[in-house]
This record gives structure tokens, C-alpha cells and sequence, in this order.
């Protein structure tokens, strides 16, 4: 199972951290996995490429981590692109746990 933190901070989601293998498919055959995957990856390039943000990024394939936390202080049209990239991130989190939470772990804070 793939455990999916979003902390948010006065209502803004400020970090995201995803740990774990879905379990749904056999490893390089987890349409799940890359689902989840795939949606959080392009949130990650959206707030670096298009955003131009500098984010806290940690990664390890094989564990099936990611955790990405933006800097504490961010100008109005950064927090605003983010808000934009990482209310959309958890939207598509949102849909894909309705069709697979015994896969997926979802928790906002």
C-alpha cells in the first residue's frame, strides 16, 4: 500500500510525501502505482519548470518514496501557481483512492 501525507498549512498544501509500493500489480506492471506515480511526479515538475519554484526534493525508487516540501516562504504569484499545481496534484490523488483505496492510504492534515 502506498501511503499519500499532504500537510497543509493555513489551508495551502505546503508538503507532500508518498511512501510505498501500491501492491495492485506485479513491479513494473502497477498501473496503480504509475498512476499515482505519474500525478505526483508532474505536480513535482509543474512546481519547478513552470513555478520556478526551489523545492525540498527526496526520492527513492525501490522504497516507493517521494517527499516534496516547498520553501517556507514564496512570493504571491509562486504560492498562487502552486496552490494551482498542487490543489489539481490532489484532486487527481483524490479520484484515483476512490477507485483503489485498498491501495492507497490518503490523509490531508
Amino acid at each position: 500500500m502506498t501511503r499519500v501525507c499532504i500537510e497543509k498549512r493555513d489551508g495551502k498544501i505546503v508538503s507532500v510525501d508518498c511512501d510505498g509500493h501500491t501492491g495492485y500489480g506485479a513491479e513494473g506492471e502497477d498501473i496503480v502505482c504509475a498512476a499515482l506515480s505519474s500525478i505526483v511526479q508532474t505536480a513535482v515538475l509543474g512546481l519547478m519548470g513552470v513555478a520556478g519554484i526551489c523545492v525540498k526534493l527526496t526520492r527513492d525508487d525501490k522504497r516507493g518514496m517521494l517527499n516534496v516540501a516547498l520553501p517556507e516562504k514564496l512570493g504571491d504569484a509562486q504560492r498562487h501557481d502552486a496552490d494551482v499545481i498542487l490543489e489539481t496534484m490532489l484532486m487527481g490523488i483524490a479520484d484515483l483512492y476512490e477507485g483503489y483505496s485498498d491501495f492507497i492510504e490518503l490523509e490531508v492534515k
